[in-house]
């Protein structure tokens, strides 16, 4: 767990970490809170095969999603996002609080009970899954909880029985995921229909409703990962992280970073690097990597 506290004009806020319970994993990658007093730099978040649940309260979270001049801006206090194929970035202008889950694409399908081709790249109010209030209900508890400890009860609560309840995935959906996670994305769609048995068309539609994409752009994604996992590991060139996370070469691995990102590799490590120099957050759950991280001053990014 991290966290930074206080309560003076130094504040920085919260940020604080907790390991799914067992019960939820499998479902569940990762569950985090925060806490900003007031304006903060947006963090980046990289395209992830993961689909998040984010509840808030107080200032609402300003959210820009895209690239360059296709990037939208929109502000919410809570919203179920799909799996997304371009990086988006979210800062508070204020004080405010928010939770976010992030499931893993077969676990929301069985949650949410929607066909996650819907929020490929979109989000959704979270009742439009829930139901009516739902959201306002959730958010009154866990803005009364005292501190993250009884914020998690809550999500515990509130989770357990909807988990339980909800029908099992897909065995070729939980099968096929597995897989190309196995292999950080390294199978052709041809080679995940062989793997499991069933045709390609199948695995499309397999994949339409449970996880929100097609095979083949989860693969990238995965391969994306992995490849901004490894980029983190200094003694690696750029050159073995391309062969090493399933690139025919270095060009090709840059020209995904480029369209997934809106950067190469290189820029990537360069920013990371500057914010470790400089005390800023690198990473949020996995050292070395460049999941998740604050750009300072990214005027391109965040006008």
């Amino acid at each position: 767990m991290d966290a930074e506290d206080g309560g003076t004009a130094e504040d920085r806020g919260e940020s604080v970490e907790r390991r799914p319970p067992e019960w939820m994993r499998g479902d569940v990658v990762r569950c985090r809170g925060y806490r900003s007093a007031g304006v903060r730099n947006p963090r980046v978040t990289l395209p992830s095969a993961a689909v998040t649940l984010l509840v808030g309260w107080g200032e609402p979270l300003h959210i820009r999603q895209g690239l360059g001049g296709v990037a939208r801006e929109r502000t919410r206090h809570a919203m179920i996002a799909g799996l997304q194929t371009a990086p988006v970035l979210a800062g508070y202008r204020g004080s405010g609080h928010a939770l976010e889950i992030e499931f893993t694409a077969v676990g929301a399908s069985r949650v949410f009970g929607l066909p996650l081709h819907l929020l490929a790249n979109a989000a959704a109010h979270p009742d439009e899954a829930m139901g009516q209030g739902w959201t306002a209900r959730l958010t009154e508890r866990l803005a009364q909880a005292p501190d993250w400890a009884a914020r998690w009860e809550v999500v515990d609560a509130v989770l357990g029985p909807r988990l339980a309840a909800a029908p099992a995935a897909p065995g070729l959906a939980v099968e096929a995921w597995q897989r190309l996670s196995d292999a950080h994305g390294g199978l052709t769609a041809r080679e995940l229909a062989a793997a499991t048995g069933r045709g390609e068309r199948r695995l499309q539609h397999v994949f339409r409703d449970h996880v929100g994409v097609p095979p083949q752009t989860v693969s990238r994604i995965l391969r994306f990962r992995r490849a901004l996992a490894l980029s983190g590991r200094a003694r690696l060139s750029l050159t073995e992280v391309a062969a090493m996370s399933g690139y025919h070469d270095q060009a090709h691995m840059n020209r995904d970073f480029r369209a997934l990102s809106g950067r190469t590799p290189g820029q990537l490590r360069l920013v990371a690097d500057r914010l470790a120099a400089d005390g800023g957050v690198a990473c949020v759950s996995e050292p070395g990597c460049l999941s998740d991280f604050f750009e300072v001053g990214a005027a391109d990014w965040w006008p």
